[in-house]
Order: structure tokens, then sequence, then C-alpha cells
């Protein structure tokens, strides 16, 4: 089934305008649960309340109002609404074009395809191919559902891909989260350097999946074959190490370092890439530790 576009406008950038639509890119896989009454299985439903008499409210007497000050309300229409919009309704407008690696990840929000509109073909492939071409990412902005949002345009395989991001001040600052000052010994740092090459490799997005909500659907099924569950005793986890003693077995437990006799995987980064360099392995300059290894060991 095709997917459903959940917005349509236009990217614009100069006095260039792409038509396009666009399109959820997460596919969420939660499990959904419903509340019942027990006595009949009916779902229980949400009403809209005034909180002054408890009496419902239809949707025809429902309004927009924004709290200026301490109980003083300005009610707001859609034709206000469509006036701050202005021209930006219906329009991501591109301020920037910037290296993507510069963009801190905690500034994205959420993921939507962009698509061309009809009729819009040639000139989305030609933004696509220019911004493909110069490995740059559009900053923009746009105004969807009474908000201006910020976005990031990048290039993923054959659409362009539109990140809402935060704005800057919709971060908080985190300094008070910090821990404070505390003495980093040489062995312990050494060691917790050696644990994270064990676990250092490629990312491939297929290699994770989501146990729990397996479980549960396991769950799920036997309770509806009639199936009694039963809670599993945790396991005592035993004595509690000292921060050494946790990364030398935490590092023991995920095996000796790749290379023959250790040779290669005893080398820094940078003398593994010169050798990668000398050898003419390609691609060697986006490779980890790890795969400059493998590909050595070929």
């Amino acid at each position: 089934m095709a997917p459903r576009s959940i917005w349509s406008g236009s990217i614009s950038f100069g006095l260039v305008n792409v038509p396009v639509r666009m399109y959820s890119a997460i596919d969420e896989q939660d499990l959904h649960f419903h509340l019942l009454h027990e006595a009949d299985d009916g779902r229980i439903g949400y009403a809209k309340v005034c909180k002054k008499d408890g009496k419902p409210v239809p949707d025809d007497e429902i309004v927009k109002a924004y709290e200026f000050e301490d109980g003083e309300y300005v009610y707001i229409t859609d034709e206000d609404l469509a006036a701050a919009e202005g021209d930006s309704l219906k329009t991501i407008d591109i301020q920037d074009f910037v290296p993507y690696d510069e963009i801190d990840p905690i500034y994205f929000e959420k993921a939507s395809y962009l698509g061309p509109a009809e009729g819009g073909e040639k000139v989305y492939a030609l933004l696509h191919r220019a911004m493909e071409d110069s490995g740059l990412a559009g900053i923009a902005t746009y105004v969807m559902r009474d908000k201006q949002h910020l976005g990031c345009l990048r290039v993923h395989e054959s659409v362009i891909v539109l990140e809402r991001m935060f704005f800057a001040d919709e971060i908080r600052d985190p300094g008070e989260l910090a821990p404070k000052r505390a003495a980093v010994g040489k062995r312990e740092l050494a060691m917790a350097a050696e644990l994270i090459d064990r676990f250092t490799s490629s990312f491939h997005p297929g290699k994770y999946t989501d146990t729990y909500r397996e479980a549960l659907l396991e769950v799920v099924r036997d309770k509806r074959k009639g199936k009694e569950i039963h809670v599993e005793a945790r396991s005592d986890e035993g004595p509690e190490l000292d921060l050494l003693e946790a990364l030398r077995q935490s590092v023991e437990a995920h095996g000796r370092r790749r290379g023959a006799n250790g040779k290669l995987g005893a080398l820094s980064k940078a003398e593994l890439d010169a050798r990668a360099r000398k050898a003419g392995i390609e691609g060697r300059s986006k490779m980890s530790k790890r795969e400059l290894v493998e590909a050595l060991e070929k």
C-alpha cells in the first residue's frame, strides 16, 4: 500500500522552488494497549470535560486560547494562525548549507521523507543530485501544525530527508548534571579504552532488535492460549566488584584483541591507518580500528 502524505508544500532556496510531499520515515512497532471495562470488555473513552463545572463540552464550544497573563486568555482563531504563518505557509525555506557532521545529534527530533510532488520530479532530482555532490545538509525553517520548526535537509539513498530539529533555546543546559570532578587512574583509563576497543565495530542497524517487544508479544500469545505466566526470580548478581576488577573481567569476557597473535590489535589506529595506506586498502579513512585490523588480515 502506498504511503499517505502528511504535508505538501515546497522547498525554497534562492528563487528555486521544489514541490514536495512529506511522508513519515518511521513505522513504529510499539504494542498498543486498550483500557477496558472488565465486566463487559467495553473500551474506556475520554471525555472533554470543563474543569470548572465538571460537565462534558461539545467540540463546537471548544476554542483555542493563549494565557497572556495569569487568568487572562486571548482567543485564537484559524485566521489568526494563518496571519502569523504569512509567506512561510507551505514552504521549507533553506537558510544555509552546512557540513552534516557539524550538527550535534541532540538537535534532531524526528525524520520524515520528502518525495517529489506531481510535476516537480526534475527540480527535485536536481536538488537531490546537487546536495549529494556537495556533501552538505540544508538548514531550513518551516511552519507546520501551528508551530515553526527548524529542519535539516539531507540526502538518504534516493530521497531527501527532513530531520525536524530543536531550536537552540529548546536544549537545556546540562551543566548542573555534569559529574563532580573525580580522579581517574591511568590503569582504569587504559582498561576502559581496551574495553571500548573490544566493542568497536561498524554500525549495522538490522543487528539491533526490540527484544522487550518480542518477549511481550510472546506473553500475549501464551495468555491467549490460556497459559499461566510466571515471573522468573532475579538472579543474585553477587558481590559488587571494584571498578578496576570490573573492567578487567569485562575485557576478559569479550575475548582477546583481534590480529595475528594480537600484534595488529595492539597497534594504534594511526599505525593501522599507515599500514592500510601502504597496502592500498580503499575506504580506510572511514574504517574503525577493528575494521582496519580485519582488512589488513585478509
